[in-house]
């Protein structure tokens, strides 16, 4: 797997560049080393933490179970659409902040075959990143998005920014002129059907508004806005996995959600989304 010299040291913010024996690890010219975890993955977290609760192994089994029904599809082949006009002819300089289980990171590098690919998966879940490590041309590290992202300045032709974190202010300093970021939310009508009876959490408004201000002040404007809404039809065992994987997860119990949706029923649902393009300037 080609791994980046545009990844940077936590530490020391220098460049990083990785060594296969005896075990793989990334280390700087200042000799901080990080070796990777047995599953692939990298957690520059090791001794700082966050102050954020990492999506535990159960939530990101639940979140696997549910993007591998598919049911979310029509959105990864949106962000590979949305993507395909917005980096050099064969290559893409790719950072997915708040990476997950890496599906849609997998999706988009699966639309651009041939394309020499260097993408970095971020997210604070040591299980998320276990997944992200098996997508191809990744290198996937336990890190707070909040914080400075381990890259270069001017490194990415895009920043992938998918019901996470927004961190306007890096996603600017890393992308290169006219790089574009792409940030994706739920709608206010997203899952309407089901988040009253299931206890899920609900959606702020003028969502759209607040975000194209808050990107506004770190020079990233507001391109387009493109809205995706499709039904899903949902059995009790996808409504569970729908819940447990997002931030009611957390704060739910297992029994007490698996009586609530055995008790709802199979469902049809609607998915609706909304897919925002920032472009950098200066």
């Amino acid at each position: 797997m080609d791994i980046s010299t545009t990844a940077q040291c936590p530490v020391c913010e220098q460049n990083l560049g990785l060594t296969t024996q005896p075990r793989r690890s990334l280390s700087c010219p200042e000799g901080h080393r990080f070796d990777a975890a047995k599953q692939g993955y990298f957690n520059f977290l090791t001794g700082r933490g966050t102050n954020f609760l990492e999506d535990t192994g159960p939530m990101v089994l639940a979140r696997e179970e549910f993007q591998n029904a598919g049911h979310y599809e029509p959105l990864a082949e949106l962000l590979s659409e949305s993507i395909s006009g917005h980096h050099p002819e064969d290559s893409l300089d790719l950072l997915d902040a708040g990476a997950g289980t890496g599906y849609y990171l997998n999706e988009i590098i699966e639309s651009l075959p041939g394309s020499k690919v260097d993408a970095l998966a971020l997210d604070i879940s040591r299980y998320a990143m276990r997944r992200a490590a098996k997508v191809p041309h990744t290198l996937a590290m336990v890190w707070d998005v909040w914080r400075r992202l381990p890259s270069a300045n001017n490194s990415r032709d895009v920043v992938l920014n998918c019901f996470a974190p927004h961190n306007p202010e890096e996603f600017h300093r890393v992308l290169r002129a006219n790089g574009v970021c792409i940030v994706v939310t739920a709608a206010a009508d997203h899952l309407q059907e089901v988040r009253e009876p299931l206890d899920m959490l609900g959606i702020a408004e003028n969502k759209e508004s607040s975000l194209i201000e808050k990107f506004a002040a770190h020079s990233l404007l507001h391109q387009h806005s493109r809205q995706l809404k499709y039904p899903m039809e949902l059995s009790t065992n996808d409504l569970f996995n729908l819940v447990f994987m997002g931030p009611a997860g957390h704060h739910l119990s297992p029994e007490t959600l698996r009586a609530k949706t055995e008790s709802l029923g199979a469902q049809s649902v609607n998915a609706s989304f909304g897919v925002h393009t920032f472009v950098r300037k200066g």
